[in-house]
């Protein structure tokens, strides 16, 4: 979400008239202090009031981000002045190619074509492969007519330096010490977010049905917690000087990434996940090698931006099977026989059908609220809603909207 748009520009740069970069570094340093103190005091334990109920609406609404910020790209293309139609064709050619060779490599590990090792090593590279493919489609198109088709590329600098040509290091003390103070406000609601957005990745990567072992309590979800908010507080800290991004656990790559480790059964459910730490070295080191390195640099100018449309559509909707929400709402428009086997299919008798719509329904309007206040004028208030979640599912079991032993049904952490 990009720190929703850095906390809508650190509230307009406190109260406007004031230089953005100052400002957001004083509301990260803010920011940093309370993850640290977090850290320190354990805070990350508040997480265990957090269930699935507010896992699944996240993770959802970041899969929905990566989809609709996909297709209003790709859209824009046929809509916009300095495109043609040609290009818009091309670009949806792209994008389609993208997203269709991963899925369909995807799929071959559960395939009866060639070996299991070599069903299993194209069905991890699914989505570099697409990329690959879709890239050569495109560039074969421009050598073949032209510039008049050619497609926008991914905007890589081609030094290492800031993008105005100011200095690394943000005048601290260029804004007055009332607004340096004052920043404690934006850093508060930054503060939530961040604590949110790590943790409830922290809590779906840890999911029980990834069936991990290394390290950790059975079916705690809460290990490494404290010591990766840590980590997040010098990070924030660190960015924040220097006038870089601030960084969290990526949802939808972090679940794409212990899903590539998943090891399956042959009737295809999961039977264990490789637990090691070589690929997310690996996948970092190239992150740094693009960055530092010049040839890498090159390579990813390379690439259109309509393959990275298509690349994000992937993720998104690679990221929905597991999600109870998304496997309920289609209870909506799905017959209840061909539903999956759950404790909540009206089917097993547990949990009733008029429940469980309801249940659905309350989780999808908290996800339509979400995704409007994000994009809306007090998109500044999202990390607020994402922390009334917790609240509201208690609610709905208090009140008797949802009787408990429903709840525990629908709400439970196991598959």
């Amino acid at each position: 979400l990009k720190s929703n748009v850095l906390l809508y520009l650190c509230f307009c740069t406190i109260f406007s008239r004031r230089p953005f970069l100052p400002v957001y570094a004083w509301t990260g340093l803010w920011t940093s202090a309370i993850l640290l103190l977090s850290s320190l005091t354990s805070a990350s334990n508040l997480v265990k009031y957090l269930t699935r109920f507010t896992d699944d609406i996240f993770s959802l609404l970041i899969s929905t981000i990566f989809v609709v910020e996909a297709v209003s790209d790709i859209g824009g293309t046929f809509t916009s002045p300095v495109s043609t139609f040609t290009k818009a064709l091309l670009t949806l050619l792209c994008a389609s190619l993208t997203y269709g060779t991963a899925t369909v490599l995807k799929g071959l590990r559960q395939s009866v074509y060639f070996n299991k090792s070599i069903r299993n090593n194209i069905s991890n590279f699914a989505p570099t492969i697409g990329v690959v493919f879709a890239s050569l489609v495109a560039r074969s198109a421009r050598l073949a007519h032209g510039a008049s088709v050619a497609l926008p590329t991914l905007s890589v600098p081609a030094t290492f330096v800031t993008t105005s040509g100011r200095p690394w290091l943000i005048p601290l003390n260029s804004i007055p010490v009332w607004a340096r103070f004052a920043s404690i406000i934006p850093a508060l609601m930054a503060t939530v977010l961040l604590f949110l957005d790590q943790n409830i990745t922290v809590r779906l990567v840890n999911s029980p049905r990834y069936k991990m072992i290394k390290g950790r309590k059975k079916n705690s979800l809460l290990d490494g917690m404290h010591l990766d908010l840590l980590v997040v507080a010098m990070l924030t800290g660190a960015t924040s000087v220097v006038g870089l991004p601030w960084l969290v656990a990526a949802t939808v790559r972090s679940i794409s990434h212990v899903r590539a480790l998943n090891v399956f059964d042959k009737a295809g459910n999961i039977k264990s996940t490789t637990e090691q730490r070589v690929t997310g070295l690996a996948i970092h080191s190239l992150i740094g090698a693009s960055i530092f390195l010049d040839a890498p640099r090159r390579v990813l100018g390379q690439v259109p931006l309509s393959v990275l449309m298509g690349l994000f559509m992937y993720l998104g909707i690679s990221a929905l099977p597991g999600n109870q929400l998304w496997e309920r709402t289609q209870l909506f428009v799905t017959e209840s026989k061909r539903a999956p086997a759950s404790l909540w299919n009206p089917i097993s008798g547990i949990v009733p059908k008029k429940v469980t719509n309801l249940f659905t329904s309350i989780q999808l309007t908290c996800l339509g609220a979400m995704f409007w206040v994000k994009g809306s004028p007090i998109g500044v208030l999202f990390p607020i809603i994402i922390a009334l979640l917790a609240p509201l599912r208690f609610g709905l079991e208090k009140y008797g909207v949802i009787k408990k032993e429903y709840m525990e049904v629908l709400d439970t952490e196991d598959e």
